[in-house]
């Protein structure tokens, strides 16, 4: 039997990203060099709302990507059949600030993965990390810049997010526990 509770609904979720906007631009003055690259699933779409955030607080487009990090992943052979989602990254990334934005952060590893898959791509200037939730349990020295929300949990519970261009109903956070 699993019990869940709300942790994020829609409105705070949008007070997050929002609040995440205006960190990622006093910690980037000249946002004309900064780029936003979303981890599938879920940094992807939170990745694109930032961007929006940013461009009405910069005015001018802040260029945004999407990076698979299945193939550079180190349990990549304890997986099934790993899901692969297409890489998108139209801009060169070298000599810029990247973002790497995710919906959860927990061991660090997608985060390390994202790292290795990046620099497929060139060599940035800096990288930093937005994520929507943080939720413990570090197995890599990962740490986010930006984070949404702190949600210690235990091991065996779980952090849904749940966003409406994934197809759900509304935008929430949920906790699950076993």
């Amino acid at each position: 039997m699993t019990d869940s509770s709300l942790l994020l609904n829609a409105a705070a979720i949008e007070r997050a990203l929002v609040r995440i906007a205006h960190e990622i631009a006093e910690r980037n003055l000249d946002g004309s060099n900064v780029v936003l690259v979303g981890i599938p699933e879920g940094g992807d779409t939170l990745a694109a709302r930032l961007g929006r955030i940013l461009a009405a607080i910069w005015q001018h487009p802040v260029p945004v990507g999407i990076l698979d990090v299945t193939m550079h992943r180190d349990d990549l052979g304890q997986r099934a059949t790993p899901m692969m989602h297409p890489t998108v990254i139209p801009f060169d990334v070298t000599g810029r600030t990247v973002v790497l934005v995710d919906d959860v952060l927990f061991s660090g590893r997608t985060t390390r993965a994202a790292m290795d898959a990046l620099n497929d791509f060139g060599r940035p200037t800096k990288i930093q990390l937005a994520v929507l939730v943080d939720r413990g349990h570090r197995e890599l020295p990962i740490r986010a810049d930006f984070v949404g929300k702190n949600a210690p949990t235990a091991r065996a519970e779980k952090i849904l997010v749940r966003l409406t261009e994934a197809g759900a109903n509304e935008d929430q956070v949920v906790l699950q526990r076993k």
